[in-house]
């Protein structure tokens, strides 16, 4: 018996939760908007009011709260229907829509919305639109139905349960009507309406808009004065005294035709401090981005500069959110608009960083009511060591704002639901106290904004897309792509007992195997190590002329011409006692001759360190720098500060370190580096922007955990790399010799892919010996990776809740929105008593019909996406493991 039904009741029974299909990741109409004002507000000029600054939906009566794409959360329900598109109200309700020009038709589907509070023919309304008979730019007068207007369409009663009813009007080339839905006659208890699919029909373009995303607009637009999203005390006076009563020069550039970098520039008159906030406004997203400078431009000591906050910023929820509240209240003789915008509940979405556990990158959701706040902090100075810096907050009736503290160091975030404000956030370095010296500068953490409205896991998917089109590395120019690598450092100590001729015959050994390699990684280990107690004496940057007699330059020659290119460990920030760092230099490293951390913010240091790593990528014919970081440097930066420098030392390591790579990069333009710190405990948008993460964790090879990390880190980061093992022996797979393949390799594909086996013995030998690989499963792992990586850059879907429970399963899907066709993977966990599940797919096109088939040819069906999303697929397992890959894709395609 196939247990499937019963499978997807226990799923959303134990978590509460429903994952909904959504629409891909483009943004909005309304989600720009948003953005382009609150960046003209915080950044730019206040400017007079222009026509197609007001086109969007004006609410102007509604009972509670009108909702786009769904009703809290939920879809729109008509008849039983899910529809994913429209606008939720509840009469009263009135919407008067400009289109900023001519209007030739309206559609919609039109219903009571069927859920829990209407179920049984409660609700009964009935559905009017009225054209305006106006060109005129919107303004109060037109928002509170004074000018004429003419009713074009009205409704039978219809009650829940009833089939929705088309509207398909014309509207004659008016640039602005009105939506109402009245009580019917019988009070308004249950009359929760949907106007769904609800579009116009531009008269002079012929171009379809949907309502829903036109963004909310309040009866009077105002300009406002800058209100800056950051805050700091300078010598205990609060910025938000001080900056209005200091010079400002602002100017704005158009940095190509997707970016505009605002510049603003604020000096103290009496001590010459110079604070600047340099923003980058994204045309082409809903995201925008700052960071903060401080010089003393002055010939004394600055005061203190202190709490400094590189973003302090409230989430109003009547601009970035889905939805607004208007009720109207009886008021002596008339009718009193209020609208409350600022109350309300907050889910906190966060993720758990890289501390080498089967958790790693678990998702978080925090709700935050009314009065609470929530600390959220980074330990040992690296920055995604325990928790991730990513942060989307989530008004409780939907729409919200992800929020990014970039900072390779030290960060912290609160998160304070004030009721009388809305959702403060206040986060940067953790601890600022110092005083700057003359002509020193120093800057803050980067924050990126993003405003999102419909569902949360669309606008995650909206981020991913804008991590790839801005903050991933282009190699001469060109986005980094998936790559399979190999190593031996399982089988060599890392590279501690690794030979230049070891290394050739393992390259060779995969050649012959018939698996073309991308890459060469060659780990730790391969420079003199002074007292040879292993990799860990980092600290002497020479190659082992014992070991390798003609340098890495053997190994890569040989690699590159099998066109292999070469991955080389290099840990220049640790640095170990006895080494030639430590012993030469004791003066740039915090920790002196005992070792600690090189000092990155001591200009000599960095040039040392810039120029001998320089001349060793070049030397050896490295093509993929790996940086690793082993060790928390929290504790020497700030033993390093003295009273008045707190912070300093942090600072400038962290600038230092960003800018060693700037330069390594601008002199090997070709170059990609690879951020790895005992796994991914540095994986912030600012390291990002200049490398990837090809290990994304410590903890390897274990399926379960592995499948938690891909779900976990997939929300935030499209590409991402680990390690993968194919032996016989399988004890090392989290000490469980029974789990089989292809379930293991299959819970650990990525886009970067690192195979750990033994290669060293030939598959005709049939060598027993414990460790040897396993070649045919190698070869088939290495085939079905080259199917699925070119996915892993769509849009990332969970298809169950988050879990590491080995008696649940596991989904998640990669769309290709504009290839029309993605992939599928699902994992049956050993200790599940149920061999089936459904999984409902998510972004598909309703009406078109989609071929489906797994790589194990188990499933080859033809359905449509709507049945698809709805229903869903079936995916069953004979043995205890399962892993599927099906692939996708529209017929025909």
């Amino acid at each position: 018996m196939k247990n499937y039904f019963f499978l997807t009741i226990l799923f959303f029974l134990f978590f509460g939760t429903v994952i909904i299909a959504c629409a891909n990741s483009i943004p909005r109409l309304d989600e720009m908007s948003v953005a382009a004002q609150w960046v003209n507000t915080r950044f730019g000029e206040p400017l007079p009011i222009k026509s197609n600054s007001l086109i969007g939906l004006y609410v102007t009566a509604n009972n509670d709260s009108v909702q786009k794409s769904g009703r809290h959360g939920k879809p729109l329900s008509l008849a039983g229907t899910p529809k994913t598109r429209g606008l939720y109200v509840h009469a009263f309700s009135r919407i008067v829509v400009y289109a900023g020009e001519p209007v030739e038709h309206l559609t919609a589907l039109l219903a009571v919305d069927s859920n829990e509070q209407t179920f049984g023919s409660r609700g009964s309304v009935v559905f009017v639109v009225k054209k305006i008979e106006t060109t005129n730019v919107p303004n109060k007068e037109m928002l509170l139905g004074n000018l004429k207007e003419t009713e074009v369409f009205r409704s039978e009663k219809l009650v829940e349960g009833m089939k929705p009813v088309p509207l398909n009007v014309s509207l004659d080339g008016t640039t602005a009507f009105v939506l109402e839905v009245e009580d019917a006659g019988d009070g308004i208890a249950c009359d929760q309406a949907d106007w769904a699919d609800i579009q116009i029909t531009l008269k002079n373009t012929k171009k379809i808009v949907s309502l829903d995303e036109l963004p909310f607009r309040t009866p009077e637009q105002k300009t406002t004065e800058t209100i800056v999203p950051f805050s700091f005390k300078y010598g205990d006076v609060p910025s938000r005294e001080l900056l209005p009563k200091w010079k400002l020069e602002k100017t704005r550039q158009k940095i190509d035709d997707h970016k505009i970098q605002h510049t603003l520039v604020w000096t103290d008159p009496e001590t010459k401090l110079v604070v600047k906030c340099e923003a980058v406004e994204y045309l082409d997203f809903p995201t925008v981005e700052w960071m903060l400078y401080f010089k003393n431009t002055g010939t004394k000591n600055t005061p203190i500069l202190s709490e400094i906050y590189s973003v302090d910023a409230t989430m109003e929820t009547n601009k970035p959110s889905e939805q607004i509240n208007h009720h109207w209240q009886q008021k002596n003789q008339g009718a009193h608009l209020e609208t409350s915008g600022r109350g309300g509940n907050y889910i906190l979405h966060h993720s758990t960083g890289s501390p080498c556990h089967a958790d790693d990158f678990k998702p978080h959701e925090t709700k935050i009511v009314s009065g609470d706040s929530k600390i959220i902090a980074t330990n040992g100075g690296r920055p995604t060591n325990d928790a991730m810096p990513y942060f989307n907050i989530q008004h409780e009736h939907g729409g919200g704002m992800i929020v990014v503290i970039g900072w390779s160091g030290q960060w912290s975030a609160r998160f304070t639901n004030d009721p009388a404000n809305g959702m403060r956030i206040t986060g940067g370095q953790e601890l600022t106290h110092f005083t700057l010296y003359p002509d020193e500068e120093v800057r803050a953490p980067r924050t990126v904004l993003q405003f999102w409205n419909g569902s949360y896991i669309r606008s995650q998917n909206i981020w991913r897309q804008w991590m790839l089109a801005y903050n991933t590395p282009r190699p001469n120019g060109q986005l980094v792509k998936p790559h399979f690598a190999a190593c031996s450092s399982h089988q060599y100590s890392e590279m501690v007992n690794a030979t230049d001729q070891t290394q050739i015959e393992m390259i060779d050994r995969f050649f012959a195997e018939g698996i073309k390699l991308d890459y060469w990684w060659m780990d730790a280990g391969w420079y003199i190590m002074p007292h040879s107690k292993g990799w860990t004496e980092t600290g002497t940057w020479i190659v082992d002329p014992k070991r390798f007699p003609k340098g890495l330059r053997a190994v890569s020659d040989h690699a590159h011409a099998k066109k292999v290119n070469i991955i080389v460990w290099f840990e220049p920030e640790r640095v170990h006692s006895g080494t030639w760092l430590a012993e030469t230099h004791p003066e740039w490293i915090l920790g002196g001759k005992n070792g600690g951390i090189l000092n990155l913010g001591n200009p000599e240091a960095w040039n040392w360190l810039v120029n001998h790593i320089d001349n060793i990528i070049t030397k050896e014919g490295i093509d993929l720098y790996r940086q690793d970081f082993n060790i928390d440097p929290l504790e020497y930066w700030r033993k390093n500060d003295t009273e008045d420098r707190q912070g300093i030392t942090e600072i400038k390591h962290v600038t230092g370190y960003l800018a060693y790579w700037d330069e390594l990069l601008r002199r090997h333009p070709k170059m990609l580096i690879d951020t790895c710190a005992s796994g991914g405990r540095r994986l912030d948008i600012d390291t990002l922007k200049r490398a990837v993460s090809l290990l994304r964790s410590d903890y390897i090879f274990e399926p379960t955990g592995n499948q938690g990390h891909t779900y976990g880190l997939s929300l935030w980061l499209p590409i991402f790399g680990t390690g993968t093992l194919q032996s016989s022996q399988s004890a090392i797979y989290g000490g469980k010799p029974e789990i089989p393949e292809p379930y293991k390799t299959r819970s650990l594909l990525c886009p970067f892919e690192n195979s750990c086996s033994d290669m060293r013995i030939p598959a005709n030998l049939k060598n027993k010996e414990s460790g040897s690989a396993d070649y045919p499963n190698i070869r088939r792992y290495f085939e079905e990776w080259k199917l699925i990586a070119p996915y892993f850059y769509g849009d990332f879907y969970p298809l169950t809740p988050y879990n590491i429970d080995n008696s649940l399963w596991i989904a998640w899907q990669y769309d290709l929105p504009k290839e029309n066709k993605g992939v599928i993977q699902v994992f049956r966990r050993p200790e599940s008593v149920y061999d089936a599940m459904r999984v409902k797919l998510q972004g598909l096109n309703p009406q078109a019909i989609y071929h489906v088939n797994d790589i194990d040819n188990r499933i080859n069906v033809r359905k449509n996406g709507q049945e698809l999303m709805e229903h869903g697929l079936s995916v069953s397992f004979d043995n205890d493991y399962g892993a599927a890959i099906v692939f996708y894709e529209i017929s025909g395609h």
